[in-house]
């Protein structure tokens, strides 16, 4: 589900997307030694998307990779975790849990906390995880992970907590991988001292009955608060926040800007210490700012742009020679990602081409005039992957067979699905001619002497995502197709990418896609389903909904759902880029740890010079 979140250099733990199975589950590293952490470890935030929200309760707005995975997850740890060495399967030793134990004929759920203990003393049990869920019950539609109908909370009918133990009865028997997966991964337990609704002022949102109307009031009250909390970034290192910090690290400072410092949790309770004194985070303006902050060696772990490279990639996920300036202090590494790369195609009645985006022909055209490979070669140096389904590459086929791609690049191709569907050049735009539903005109609701004027806003700050959208737009007008486009910040631009009934854009971009994590299993049921919290675009289909249900409600693999995602274009289908970043050489780990994540987790606790 997950969302929705920027590709950039994660620091430790590669993980091999075609090791994924299901139910595999991972091993730690040792524990490192007993000596005390010394040095700063310096990580370089991409490009304008410093972190900007501290409650782990998400909506899609701040559902970023930095924000969750490169700040939030430092500190508060989900009940379950997931990725390290080479799979980004569950992790049982890194967990809050002990492994879910299922009963009832996959109706009934038993967790079982470890008893590990917040920064403040309290113990991570089972109010911790009522907390969450029962705020999850009372405002299910704040949370960017929320399907409505599946998973927790809508098919949870109890659920109980008392001491370290959590029970949950489901409506109907629950595929267990699924849930494991996709819904008990998003699970962040919370601690007592967050259950206020003002300071000093205690709620019972933690404490009261699942579902009870009493306990719905309070939650509200206290997500309330605490959000008001969270956009006030100078109150993230007080008492109130850093007490239920029961991650590695807690954090020491912060400010507007983006620049962090995480220090040692002393009172973490997980098999892998903290290593090195101090971690800091800091911001840039651009790719440019970063790479002149890697030349003058003033980051440990960087990010560079592929516009900036100068030698391709001699494989997916293989890094190529690295820049001159750079070489002598740096290694450059890649590997792959367990994402796919889209740009949302807003459906909504706000968009003024809505009935056009409805038409199947139409975003054929545009998908297939979207030149990928030359994309990939000109402007990602190699470093990149064709996309054309929501399923990520290197997938197992236990999970999905590899869709065949319905709509390479062709220019004349697209511009014949547009000509063969009522369009005609007018004014060097295309322009509809003969409406109606025929098979020769425009299609339903598109009126004539309609126009393919098109509004496309994307990410600014990374010159690789600005001279792709240069590249497509320049493409389409040549068939017909003008396109206005304007840039926003990274934090805006996902803000206003979320809001598709109040936004009038037909495009927009990120600058890279999704990543599944927390929601690990890429069974879509947050991103295209209809009403979906990561549905950005609002797109709605019964069949694509019956095709997802179907994924999670018994034993199907992914194949169907792949290559009907692949024959619809319910996005705009982009590149997804491999992560490529500069680790400067006295940077000590596993090997593993020394190439970026493809989850894209920061785990600086597996480092040390």
């Amino acid at each position: 589900m997950n969302v929705r979140r920027r590709l950039r250099l994660g620091a430790t733990l590669a993980i091999s997307a075609s090791s994924l199975a299901l139910g595999l589950t991972m091993a730690s590293s040792s524990p490192s030694g007993a000596s005390a952490p010394r040095g700063t470890i310096t990580f370089a935030e991409a490009p304008q998307t410093p972190p900007n929200y501290i409650f782990p309760y998400v909506g899609f707005a701040n559902f970023s990779v930095s924000t969750l995975n490169q700040f939030q997850m430092l500190m508060f740890r989900p009940m379950y975790w997931f990725g390290l060495g080479t799979s980004p399967a569950y992790v049982p030793s890194l967990s809050l849990a002990n492994s879910p134990v299922w009963s009832n004929g996959n109706k009934t759920l038993t967790i079982k906390m470890k008893g590990w203990k917040f920064a403040d003393g309290q113990t991570v049990d089972a109010q911790s995880v009522m907390f969450f869920l029962n705020l999850y019950k009372a405002d299910p539609k704040a949370y960017a992970g929320y399907v409505p109908g599946y998973g927790i909370p809508d098919q949870v009918t109890s659920a109980t907590g008392s001491g370290n133990t959590v029970v949950m009865t489901f409506n109907k028997p629950i595929n267990q991988n699924w849930l494991l997966y996709n819904y008990l991964s998003e699970i962040t337990p919370f601690p007592d001292s967050w259950d206020i609704t003002a300071p000093g002022q205690t709620s019972t949102c933690a404490t009261g009955a699942f579902g009870a109307a009493s306990t719905d009031t309070a939650c509200k009250a206290v997500e309330a608060y605490l959000d008001a909390q969270s956009s006030k970034i100078s109150t993230y290192t007080d008492a109130m926040w850093q007490s239920g910090v029961d991650g590695p690290w807690k954090l020491q400072s912060m400010d507007t800007l983006g620049n962090v410092t995480f220090v040692p949790n002393t009172h973490y309770s997980g098999p892998q210490k903290a290593q090195v004194a101090m971690v800091k985070e800091v911001p840039f303006a651009s790719a440019d700012a970063e790479l002149n902050a890697l030349r003058a060696g003033s980051v440990d772990l960087g990010y560079v742009d592929t516009t900036q490279i100068t030698s391709p990639a001699p494989g997916i996920g293989k890094a190529g020679p690295n820049l001159a300036a750079l070489a002598g202090r740096y290694n450059l590494k890649s590997g792959l990602s367990w994402a796919y790369n889209y740009d949302p195609i807003n459906f909504s009645k706000t968009n003024p081409l809505q009935a056009v985006f409805h038409q199947l022909y139409f975003r054929q055209a545009l998908q297939t005039a979207t030149d990928q490979k030359g994309i990939i070669n000109k402007i990602f140096k190699g470093y990149g992957i064709p996309t054309w389904s929501p399923v990520p590459y290197g997938a197992p086929a236990s999970i999905s067979k590899t869709p065949k791609n319905p709509y390479p690049f062709s220019l004349a191709k697209a511009k014949s699905l547009l000509t063969t569907h009522g369009w005609a050049l007018r004014g060097g735009v295309m322009t509809c001619v003969k409406p109606g539903v025929g098979p020769a005109h425009c299609g339903a609701g598109v009126k004539g002497g309609t126009k393919l004027n098109l509004t496309y806003e994307y990410v600014t700050g990374a010159p690789a995502v600005t001279e792709t959208v240069n590249a497509e737009v320049s493409d389409w007008k040549t068939i017909g197709i003008n396109t206005t486009t304007s840039t926003n910040t990274f934090n805006n631009v996902i803000s206003g990418c979320g809001q598709s009934g109040t936004q009038k854009w037909e495009i927009c971009s990120w600058g890279a896609g999704w990543i599944y994590a927390p929601d690990y299993y890429p069974s879509g049921e947050e991103l295209l389903y209809t009403g979906a919290g990561s549905n950005n675009g609002s797109y709605s289909n019964p069949k694509m909904d019956a095709i997802i249900r179907a994924t999670f409600q018994g034993n199907s693999t992914l194949s169907a759902y792949a290559q009907y995602a692949a024959d619809q274009v319910p996005v705009l289908y982009q590149p997804t880029q491999t992560p490529v970043g500069e680790f400067i050489k006295t940077l000590k780990g596993a090997p593993s740890a020394l190439v970026p994540s493809v989850l894209q987790n920061f785990m600086p606790e597996y480092l040390h010079f």
